[in-house]
Order: structure tokens, then C-alpha cells, then sequence
């Protein structure tokens, strides 16, 4: 049994080793900073060298524990110490009894994760999330699921999302997940930083992954590992928040193959993704269900139709944009005894893709459920349509957009009748004043000819306007010097009782007065004059509606598998001249993958990069990741390694850990033992380098 010595026993340090200058039959324990033991067999010493356990010991430098060291003291000290929470001391404890005995007892190796998980400190939290790859490399079976489902709330908690998504990939490589409740506690706070909602979403793809073949092979174990929709939507959100559209897109396919049900927060953040996609008839197949929801849903639902409105402008669809309008009129019926259904309701089927598609996806919609306890809080951008006193109201920029689309395309009737038609249905909303704000900013911007067609419109209707306006635009007529146009409306407005007893020369002058007066004078301008000028300014910025129009036929050709017309469409664009998006390519890339026509996606890979070069074209990181992706499942290193060094110029975080499972999936043996002077030809010693640098950057090797 090995003693203990009250005397201190002095150490020469030479070389980084210690040699004790007399000790008989002890064993000498390690200094805590854990490099060295030395062991007293048959009157020789041995000095045994230890690697570092864990960076960054907490013990003090040179420290030396000359307490008892058999097992039964250091256990019992062990123990002490977690059961006081003295965690510094448990942790050095540990690091002893690590080297003499290896590791404890599975209930006290599982209590030192606890007390660690229960730490706030990133150093201590850290430490825990060390050990356990320490226990998973060494001794699996001591590891317990509710101590990592503790340490991966804490280690989420603490806002380290990646440690926390290593936790948890762990228990779902052994088909085992923490309870739901947990699980939406740890996504929650993932997702509130970009690196974590990355980290989550590829997580959740895994899951989707790993639910699906377990379903595929009928194990009970798919049930555990299956998410729900709480899951979904907290991840879409966060995809929408850090515009990851493209992951948010891949997301909702996965939602309707693992079978589960879109809620009422889900049409909303589908909605958001769909918009960021440039995918108007993914929600158009959605505004059919949305329309027939009930009246105490129109506050809710105000965002999908701000999403729609956007899109119908972007592909410049006036027509479909003043239907929408109107449409929502309806919503300002009110029903007084329906309630917000928070139970079971019917199922609807959505097709995603196209509804021509006899083997594409269809996702389960209620956009009626909300669920009771929901942890999820969807932030309302309402830019186009606003929800104000329980009523749907138009915004001053929306309005400016059907204005100025109107005036861009010369249809000014239309224009009238729109507005005429939107007076009478908002006017119980107190936005009567259409008509007027409409006129008063063409002719504050010199828009007069459109203001006198749209004045005339109104007359025709039996909705005159008022003399206020008639007179506005008379002074702008005479300031501008259009004389004819001046006497024309004179004309009008005496026979409407409007001037009376002046003569032309009186009004002319009176006009010019008032005019000087008001430049003189500061006047500010309407908020919808503002928004007119600004959208005019962002037109000239903004994506030509072609685009939209030719991105959502390759999103039909590639989900149709129709590839030749997905690339005709293409190259009809670059015969265009006309600059392709993200979302060009991730179609096509996605299109190519669905066939597995790998070596077509490297030629695409070609033209990105001639795109990034000439900077007409910003790359995402969801892009990069579904390249890298494919290169892999290609066996195309050299373009793997070559996405990799664009990510790492442009500071996007990598996800190691997926690309690294994506490789042990299929090339687990790949060049393992093949040595760059076996190689047999230049191309496959090129490509042994390419897997071997592949391999050492996401740490297998």
C-alpha cells in the first residue's frame, strides 16, 4: 500500500523531468498539470511519459499530491469533492486517478460530467465535452444519454453550438435523441447565432437522414430519432434570420418526406423561404388554404400575403398584385364565435415543385393549428402589408409600387379603377384618402398628365375629388408653363362650380402667387412621395423580373428531372446576357445530384467560378456546402478542397463533422494504406494527394 509523507521531498527538474531524491516504495503521483509519473518498481524508477489529457489544466503550476494514492482514497476524494462541487479539485482528482488506475467508476465518471454541465464557464463546459470523446475513444460504455442530453442544454446554453451539436450528434449515431422538449430547448439557443443555426440545420438534416433509413429498414428505433415540427420551424426560422434560403428550401423538402405536419407557423416561415427563393407558385399553391382560414387568423397571416405582394412585384405581375389586394379584403369580415382552433384539424395536401408532378413531394399543411405550447415566436417583417387595429392595412410603399408600376407600363385607367375600387373596400380601415394621396404625389413629382388622367377617371366614376387638388395642379400647369393644359382644366373646374367670377389672367396670377409662397415656405414632402422616389432609385438596382420568370422554369425542369430543358433554359439566359442568381445554379446543381450526373456539376462548378471572378456573382455559404457536397459524393477531391479554400478566403464557417460522416459513408477506405510511390499513373497520385489533404483537414488522419 502506498504511503503518504508529511515531509516535502525536494525535486531537481532537469530537461523537463523530475527525478525524487529518496523515496521507499511509494508511488509518486503526477503533478496536476499531468505530463509525468514516476513508479518505484524493484528499487528502479521508471519514468512513464503521459500525454495532455485536456489544454489548459486548472491546477497550480508545479503543485505535486503527496496524499494517499490507492484507489479506495483517491475515489473517496474523489467523490467528496463532486458531492461539495468543488469542481477544481474534482477535476484534479480525476487527472490522477486517470493516470494510476484509468478510468473510475461509470456513476462517478458520469457525476464529473454532470457537475461540469452544471458549470456557466466556457473552460469547465469545454473540459466535459473533451472527456466525453476521451470515454467515447477509450471506454464507450461508461457514457450514461441523460448526462450528454445535460451537457448538450448546458453547452447551448452557453452559446458554444458547436461542442453542443458535437454532443448531440453523438446520441443520434446511437439512434437515440434526447426528449423533444429538451431537443427544442438546445435548437433554441443554437440558432441565435449564425454558426448555430448552421450547425442545427445540417444537424437536423442528419436526423431527417437517420429517421428515414431506420424507417426504410422498419426499426422501432425511427420514432426516437423523428422531429417534429417544433424542430422544423425553429430551424427555418433561423434560416430565414441569417437568409440561408437555400438550406431553408432543402429543410422543407425534408419536412414533407419524414412526414411531418406544417402548422400554422410553418406556412408563414415557408412563405418567407419561398419569397427569398424568387418561388411565387410555391405560395400561390399555399394561398389557396391560407384564404379559406378564419377571420381571427387575418392578423397572422399577415405576413405570408406581404410575402406574396413582394413577389408579384418582383416578377412585375401588376395584374396579380391588385388581385391580391382585393382579395384581402375579404378577411375584414369579421366571424364573431369562431376561436383560434389549437387542436387536431383536416390534413391538406401541397404538392412542392409543381402540380404536374406525379412523383413529387406533397407536404401535410393545417393552417389552422397552432400549437399550445409553442416556444417559437415568428418576427413579423411587415413592409407591403401591415396589421393594424385587427385590420389589414395597405403600407405607403406598397402603394407606391402598384403607382409606379402602373406608370412604368402606361396604364393609368387601370391605376383609376384600382384605386377607385380600393376607397370603397378600405375605407372602413380610415385609408379613404387613396385617390388624393395618389394625385397629390404625381404632381408634387411632375407627374401631371398622369394626376390630370387619373383626376378625369374620377369625375367619370362619380368620385370627384374636390377643388384642392384641381387647384394644385392648375398652379403646377401655369409654373411649368403648359398654358394649354392649364386652360383645358380651367375650363373643367368653372363648369364644375370650382372658380367663379375670375378671370383666366386673375387665376393665373393668383396661382403663380400661392406657387412662390409655397416654395418659400418649408414644406415637407408625403411619406408617399418618399416611397415613391425611393423605389424608383431601388428599381434601378433591383433583379429584371426575366430573371424570376427563367429561374422558376429550371426550378420545374430540374424538379421534373428534366435536365436538358432545365440547361436550354440556362444557356437561353447567358445567350440573354443576362446575369444568373444562387438560385440558378443551386437548382441546376440540385437537379444534377437528384441523377447523380456528379461530373456535370463540375462543369457548372466552372462557369461559378467564372461568375465569382468577375464578381457578378455572391456566392453563398448553402451553396458552397451542397458543391462541396457533391463533390464528395463524386469522388471529386480536387474540387472539394478548391470549395473549401473559397469558403475559407471568405471567412464562412465549415462544418467538418458532416463533411467528414459524408466521407466515411462512402470512401471510409479510400488511398487508406496506397502510398504516393504506389501510385500508378499521375492522376491518381494527383487524387491521392487531394484525399489525403481532404482527410487531414477534417481530421481523420
Amino acid at each position: 500500500m502506498a504511503l503518504s509523507f508529511s515531509r516535502k521531498i525536494p525535486l531537481i527538474y532537469a530537461l523537463g523531468v523530475f527525478v525524487p531524491s529518496a523515496i521507499q516504495k511509494t508511488a509518486l503521483i503526477a503533478d496536476h498539470s499531468g505530463e509525468f509519473f514516476s513508479k518505484r518498481v524493484f528499487g528502479q524508477y521508471q519514468l512513464v511519459a503521459l500525454q495532455h489529457f485536456s489544454s489548459g489544466s486548472v491546477s497550480q503550476p508545479g503543485r505535486i499530491c503527496w496524499r494517499g494514492s490507492s484507489n479506495v482514497v483517491l475515489l473517496r476524494k474523489l467523490e467528496i469533492a463532486l458531492r461539495e462541487h468543488q469542481v477544481d479539485e474534482a477535476w484534479v482528482t480525476f487527472i490522477d486517478f486517470k493516470k494510476l488506475y484509468g478510468f473510475p467508476t461509470g456513476s462517478m465518471v458520469n457525476m464529473l460530467i454532470s457537475r461540469l454541465s452544471y458549470s456557466s464557464d466556457h473552460h469547465w463546459l469545454q473540459k466535459a465535452c473533451d472527456l466525453v470523446f476521451l470515454i467515447l475513444k477509450e471506454k464507450p460504455g461508461l457514457l450514461r444519454f441523460p448526462v450528454l442530453t445535460k451537457l448538450s442544454i448546458s453547452l447551448a446554453r452557453a452559446q458554444m453550438p458547436v461542442p453542443a451539436s458535437m454532443i448531440l450528434r453523438v446520441m443520434l449515431e446511437r439512434e437515440n435523441m434526447p426528449p423533444l422538449t429538451i431537443l427544442w430547448s438546445v435548437v433554441s439557443h443554437m440558432v441565435k447565432t449564425e454558426i448555430g443555426a448552421c450547425l442545427a440545420s445540417n444537424f437536423l438534416v442528419q436526423m431527417c437522414d437517420c429517421f428515414l433509413h431506420l424507417s426504410a429498414k422498419g426499426s422501432v428505433r425511427a420514432k426516437v430519432v423523428k422531429p417534429d415540427a417544433m424542430i422544423f420551424n425553429l430551424v427555418l426560422d433561423a434560416c430565414v434570420k441569417f437568409k440561408s434560403s437555400l438550406k431553408g428550401q432543402e429543410i422543407v423538402e425534408l419536412m414533407s418526406k419524414v412526414g411531418v405536419i406544417a402548422d400554422a407557423h410553418s406556412v408563414i416561415i415557408f412563405s418567407q423561404i419561398h419569397e427569398m427563393n424568387g418561388q411565387r407558385d410555391e405560395i400561390k399553391k399555399l394561398k389557396d388554404h391560407v384564404d379559406e382560414v378564419g377571420a381571427p387568423f387575418i392578423g397572422y397571416y399577415c405576413q405570408f400575403y406581404d410575402s406574396l405582394l413582394k413577389l408579384h412585384f418582383k416578377f412585375d405581375d401588376i395584374d396579380s398584385a391588385a388581385q391580391l389586394l382585393l382579395d384581402m379584403h375579404k378577411f375584414q369580415e369579421s366571424v364573431p364565435n369562431k376561436k383560434l382552433r389549437m387542436d387536431q384539424e383536416k390534413r391538406l395536401l401541397v404538392p412542392i415543385g409543381s402540380n404536374n408532378l406525379k412523383t413529387g413531394l406533397k407536404i401535410q399543411v393545417m393552417p389552422e393549428l397552432l400549437q399550445k405550447d409553442s416556444i417559437l415566436r415568428v418576427k413579423h417583417k411587415q413592409e407591403l402589408v401591415m396589421f393594424r387595429s385587427g385590420k389589414l392595412r395597405l403600407s405607403n410603399r406598397a402603394l407606391a409600387k402598384l403607382v409606379n408600376g402602373y406608370r412604368r407600363h402606361g396604364r393609368t385607367t387601370d391605376l383609376s379603377k384600382l384605386l377607385l375600387c380600393m376607397q370603397q373596400d378600405f375605407h372602413v380601415l380610415g385609408q379613404s384618402s387613396f385617390c388624393s394621396d395618389v394625385i397629390d404625389a404625381c404632381i408634387r413629382l411632375g407627374w401631371l398628365e398622369m394626376a390630370h388622367d387619373i383626376l378625369d377617371d374620377m369625375d367619370a366614376a362619380g368620385a370627384p375629388i374636390g377643388s384642392t387638388l384641381h387647384m394644385a395642379l392648375l398652379t403646377a400647369y401655369y409654373c411649368r408653363e403648359m398654358l394649354k393644359e392649364a386652360k383645358a382644366l380651367l375650363r373643367k373646374m368653372r363648369k364644375a362650380g370650382f372658380v367663379v367670377n375670375l378671370s383666366d389672367e386673375m387665376v393665373a396670377t393668383a396661382c403663380l402667387s400661392e406657387a412662390a409662397n409655397n416654395a418659400s415656405s418649408s414644406s415637407s414632402k408625403s411619406d408617399l412621395i418618399d416611397c415613391l422616389v425611393r423605389e424608383m432609385r431601388d428599381e434601378e438596382k433591383a433583379i429584371p423580373s426575366v430573371v424570376y420568370e427563367l429561374n422558376s422554369s429550371i426550378y420545374y425542369f430540374c424538379k421534373a428531372k428534366m435536365m436538358e430543358d432545365a440547361l436550354k433554359t440556362y444557356k437561353r439566359m447567358q445567350h440573354m446576357k443576362i446575369q444568373p442568381t444562387v438560385q440558378t445554379f443551386s437548382y441546376l446543381v440540385d437537379g444534377f445530384s437528384s441523377l447523380g450526373m456528379y461530373r456535370d456539376i463540375t462543369i457548372l462548378w466552372g462557369d461559378i467560378k467564372r461568375n465569382v471572378g468577375s464578381k457578378d456573382l455572391e456566392v453563398s455559404r448553402d451553396l458552397y456546402e451542397v458543391l462541396h457536397l457533391n463533390f464528395l459524393r463524386g469522388g471529386y477531391f480536387e474540387r472539394a478542397m478548391e470549395v473549401i479554400g473559397y469558403m475559407k478566403e471568405r471567412n464562412m464557417y465549415c462544418d467538418k463533422w458532416m463533411y467528414k460522416d459524408e466521407f466515411l459513408k462512402l470512401h471510409k477506405n479510400l488511398y487508406r494504406s496506397l502510398k504516393a510511390s504506389e501510385a500508378r499513373t499521375e492522376a491518381q497520385s494527383k487524387r491521392l494527394e487531394h484525399v489525403k489533404a481532404f482527410r487531414k483537414w477534417v481530421g481523420i488522419d
